[in-house]
């Protein structure tokens, strides 16, 4: 594993069926300290799911797991958090908050965090 810092998934679930549930059960297994970010309160696997826009301090990674549309409103809130890079898995990509978080010094990938983990390149 390349990066093992913080990771906050943004659009996690506590449905097993999608993806955001599997990214967080997959980084716990990898051991990397993970936050939940969802619409609903829950746990998956040791992670509590929080809602709203938490404060976390040292946020090395965020995983997108919302449309465009609905991260719209967390823009300010993922600037704020001043994470080394943003991933976005197929069906999230984002050209144009690409452009605002480069602006910001945050390094933007488009890549499934799944295969990263699996293939040691997280």
């Amino acid at each position: 594993m390349q990066n093992t810092g913080k990771t906050l998934v943004l659009g996690a679930s506590t449905n097993d069926d999608r993806y955001s549930n599997k990214c967080v059960k997959l980084l716990r297994k990898h051991n990397i300290e993970t936050v939940a970010v969802g619409i609903k309160e829950g746990v998956i696997s040791d992670v509590q799911i929080q809602t709203g826009k938490p404060c976390e301090a040292k946020v090395q990674t965020i995983a997108i797991y919302l449309s465009p549309k609905n991260l719209e409103s967390f823009h300010d809130y993922i600037i704020g958090l001043k994470p080394e890079r943003i991933i976005f898995p197929p069906g999230t990509e984002n050209p144009e908050f690409y452009k605002k978080a480069n602006a910001h010094g945050i390094e933007t990938e488009e890549a499934c965090p799944l295969v990263m983990l699996n293939t040691g390149v997280y």
